[in-house]
């Protein structure tokens, strides 16, 4: 079957056939037939969702550059496609040159959250691609995976061929290369499990014990490491980072220009993954940043910038930075948005500065309601920091507050919960004070999502509330938050349970995962999508218990089932946080002195700090 004119006749059909034709501006167009490798960049989410993540940008552009390497991509079709193509007996396909993807020599799944599992077999199943890593011979491409949910990779160890640990940019294009032709799948996955950074799961094999953990990680390769080192951009700065990024054809999640000032985080909240795996803080140079916004502008048309960091105002120069980029962004007629910012005084310095900005919501991150609580999880803010910074944000003429708080924590009482309605009340009475009775409209937005523990991070061990909890937690707020001017939303329990499963799973659950893609489980992140009945048919049917995974607590000499990737964080200290946590103690940012993570063996930390 030709898939370009089979193509045609379904895009009349769908409601967004944008999503599936490729010809963007600044995509890249090469002939196949002068190339040596083939590469699949698969996202397996929608168009929309996959083309607002700049790690495919970045790497997609990284492979290009290589006169021998075509990288493609593939998104995961919506509903109404995925139907016609099945029912034509259309495989999955690459948006560049609409070729099969089993055509491929590689293909490539970012994987950004445990929820897009499913969607990962789904697209491997319209690609009419063996499920199973031990049911694809040599004919088919090799299956690899990366992105953050990589650091636990056993959920995938039967489906994925190799993961990708660590930061790709080096790595990826090191990966695809070391492939010869007439090489086994078998000798090159031998090849490469060498490399820093490449986990090949057939190369260990998981011994259980009778209660079900894990008794011992058996090697089945002498020549495989006892531990996979994630791999590490030593200097962000000369890192490459697109100035001509792929303009969507149509409106995405994240439809903006994108700079990454730095990357990784200090603050050490102990509940949180990605400042964890993604030390130490590597930055680019404030002259660097500023070329890369005037290309990207330049090569887009896009009229927003945005910064991309876990934390934009922790940048070292940031209030240089950002009144250089206002004034670049102010000459070309384009809104510069500053995202995941620490509301102190020194934000408002920047924000009186900047003429014009946008007061539409402020957003706040206080995790927990309660000083206490915010001490267990090393959230490393005072209520003080809160209620002054939504007083100086009123003054300056905000009208709309976000709140975000995670619910469930360990040692969470419902003392704590009332804390959460206590700082909400506090801050309608700040608006009254600030701009009296006839102050106009405002409106406090408390959102509530639920504590999931996740692998390499201090709470790795800690248990995850029951659903009964929850549903109790989420009630009991319901009511201290029903007064006006307040808006409460939270997350699906079912949801956050099933994460669970999938971020402390073991190879096991991939038994319970296929089995819920055949009852017809996808798009599980996508709350219309979501089939709680159908996961439980699938736990059961495969004699997998979820709370084995979630609300049971783990000890420390527990071998878990990720023990073998090292992200460079020491177990020691993740132990030693924990404790702390129990002790109700902080740690100190980084940026202060060192905490002893351990990342410093393998890395300089925070340089332009510490000379």
């Amino acid at each position: 079957m030709e898939i370009s004119k089979e193509l045609d006749k379904l895009l009349k059909q769908v409601e967004k056939p944008a999503r599936y034709i490729g010809g963007e501006i600044n995509a890249v167009i090469k002939d196949p037939q002068q190339v040596r490798y083939r590469f699949g960049f698969a996202f397996p989410d929608t168009y929309e969702i996959g083309m607002s993540y700049m790690g495919m940008q970045i790497l997609y552009h990284i492979l290009n550059k290589e006169a021998d390497i075509y990288c493609e991509r593939v998104f995961a079709p919506a509903m109404d496609m995925e139907k016609l193509m099945r029912n034509n007996g259309m495989e999955l396909f690459t948006l560049e040159t609409k070729t099969p993807l089993k055509e491929l020599d590689f293909l490539g799944f970012t994987l950004q959250y445990e929820l897009s599992f499913t969607n990962l077999l789904n697209m491997l199943s319209l690609a009419k691609i063996p499920l199973l890593a031990e049911e694809r011979d040599d004919s088919f491409p090799i299956i690899l995976a990366g992105g953050p949910c990589a650091y636990n990779p056993e959920p995938l160890a039967e489906i994925v061929d190799a993961f990708l640990i660590g930061d790709g940019e080096e790595l990826l294009p090191q990966v695809v290369k070391m492939k010869e032709d007439e090489q086994t799948k078998e000798d090159y996955l031998k090849a490469i499990c060498k490399l820093p950074g490449v986990y090949v799961p057939r190369f260990y094999e998981p011994v259980y014990d009778e209660n079900g953990t894990i008794k011992e990680i058996v090697k089945t390769y002498e020549g495989a490491p006892d531990r996979i080192e994630r791999a590490l951009i030593a200097d962000l700065d000369k890192a490459f980072f697109p100035e001509e990024p792929i303009v969507p054809l149509i409106e995405v999640v994240h439809d903006r220009a994108v700079v990454e000032t730095f990357r990784g985080c200090t603050r050490g909240c102990r509940f949180c993954q990605a400042g964890m795996i993604y030390r130490p803080v590597r930055e680019r140079e404030p002259e660097t940043i500023k070329e890369i916004v005037k290309h990207q502008l330049d090569n887009t048309g896009h009229e927003e910038l945005s910064l991309l960091s876990l934390s934009t105002s922790d940048y070292s120069r940031f209030e240089e930075l950002a009144l250089d980029l206002m004034a670049m962004c102010k000459e070309q007629n384009v809104s510069l948005s500053l995202p995941s910012l620490r509301l102190d005084s020194f934000f408002f310095n920047v924000l009186q500065e900047i003429q014009g900005y946008k007061k539409s919501g402020l957003t706040f991150a206080p995790e927990a309601g309660s000083q206490r609580l915010r001490d267990v999880i090393n959230k490393g803010i005072t209520e003080e920091d809160i209620y002054g910074a939504v007083r100086q944000a009123l003054e300056l003429g905000w009208s709309n507050v976000k709140l975000y708080f995670m619910i469930g924590l360990p040692t969470e009482t419902y003392e704590d919960l009332d804390g959460i309605a206590e700082i909400a009340r506090k801050i309608k009475a700040i608006n009254y004070e600030v701009k009296g009775r006839k102050g106009g409209r405002f409106n406090v937005t408390v959102s509530v999502s639920n504590f999931v523990p996740k692998a390499h991070t201090p709470f790795q061990w800690e248990a995850q509330d029951t659903e009964e909890s929850f549903f109790k937690k989420h009630d009991y707020l319901t009511k201290q938050l029903t007064m006006k001017g307040v808006t409460f939303n939270y997350h699906d329990t079912e949801v956050s349970a099933l994460e669970a499963v999938f971020a402390r799973g073991d190879r096991r659950v991939s038994r319970a995962l296929i089995r819920a893609f055949e009852l017809g489980c996808k798009f599980d992140g996508w709350s219309e999508h979501f089939r709680g009945g159908l996961w439980k048919q699938a736990f059961s049917e495969t004699g997998i218990d979820p709370a084995f995974y979630t609300t049971r607590a783990r000890s420390y000499d527990e071998i878990l089932p990720w023990d073998r990737i090292d992200c460079y964080v020491t177990r020691e200290f993740l132990i030693q946080e924990n404790e702390k946590a129990k002790a109700e103690t902080t740690t100190q940012d980084c940026r202060k002195g060192c905490a002893g993570c351990g990342m410093n063996r393998k890395a300089n930390c925070m340089p332009e700090v510490n000379q």
